[in-house]
């Protein structure tokens, strides 16, 4: 190791940062869960942050909306200005919208709203295909625009959208929407359920200009193993996961397509993985 530390931040009803600090070990980076009853000073000694997903607060108000007012966040903006990174994943991609992290500049400018869905309305959980696009975004990096990996969404509030027209639209015109939800053969998902949500221009993680803070609603922690990705899910990766099915001794299941994220922090971070 190089000495990269991440702090998975846990705030109140936040209960995925076991799985989330796993997945980050796994590539290489020393990692800290960092509770909320500690001092936001103490971020100071670590390199990059994670919001991992929950129900932080019980979702009060709206999803993502008090935590965003924690003392902890208010400081993690600070160093997410200076250029640390910082990923939020479903809760935690709320709580960054919310602080106006994401798309950046200090004040919200879209939402995650209510899933809009035909026939339902609610939680919904599923797998799902999603698009890497062109951008600066750090933790898609070495991955080929294009790409396309499966990967878990469980949320009632992962639509993104604005209040301003086209707002959505212009920012993935501006390199800002590093996931996209996908059909199967990898064109944008413009229907349900390849569109699990009804997000506009069917994005599924936007990040800030600069690419160190990424908000994103699909779960990467909850896809890194092979042996987690879903039977419904083919391609290479439904052949990859068969394959450690049949060879599996016990052991290992093999690095599943959620280890990319991880994978591409490492790397900003100079950790080799």
């Amino acid at each position: 190791m190089n000495g990269a530390r991440v702090a998975v931040l846990q705030l109140p009803g936040v209960n995925c940062e076991h799985e989330t600090a796993r997945a980050l070990a796994r590539v290489g980076l020393e990692t800290e869960i960092f509770r909320w009853t500690r001092t936001p000073r103490e971020l100071a000694d670590f390199d990059a942050f994670v919001l991992p997903g929950g129900f932080s607060y019980q979702d009060r108000v709206r999803a993502g909306a008090l935590a965003a007012k924690d003392p902890l966040v208010e400081s993690l903006a600070g160093r997410a200005e200076a250029g640390a990174p910082v990923l939020g994943i479903c809760n935690g991609a709320q709580v960054l919208v919310e602080a106006g992290l994401v798309p950046g500049g200090g004040h919200v400018e879209v939402a995650l709203a209510r899933n809009r869905m035909p026939d339902r309305a609610g939680y919904y959980t599923r797998w799902v295909w999603c698009r890497v696009e062109e951008t600066a975004c750090v933790f898609t990096r070495g991955l080929t625009p294009g790409t396309l990996l499966p990967l878990p969404v469980a949320h009632a509030e992962g639509r993104f959208t604005s209040a301003k027209r086209r707002r959505i639209a212009k920012l993935v015109e501006a390199g800002q929407a590093p996931f996209r939800y996908a059909t199967p053969a990898g064109q944008p998902a413009a229907n349900h359920p390849d569109n699990p949500n009804g997000s506009e221009e069917a994005v599924a993680g936007l990040c800030n200009e600069r690419g160190n803070v990424l908000a994103l609603m699909p779960h990467p922690e909850r896809a890194a193993d092979l042996g987690s990705v879903s039977r419904s899910i083919g391609g290479e990766w439904g052949r990859r996961r068969d394959a450690a099915f049949a060879a599996a001794d016990g052991s290992s299941w093999g690095d599943g397509p959620g280890l990319e994220l991880f994978r591409g922090l490492a790397r900003h971070l100079g950790v080799a993985c």
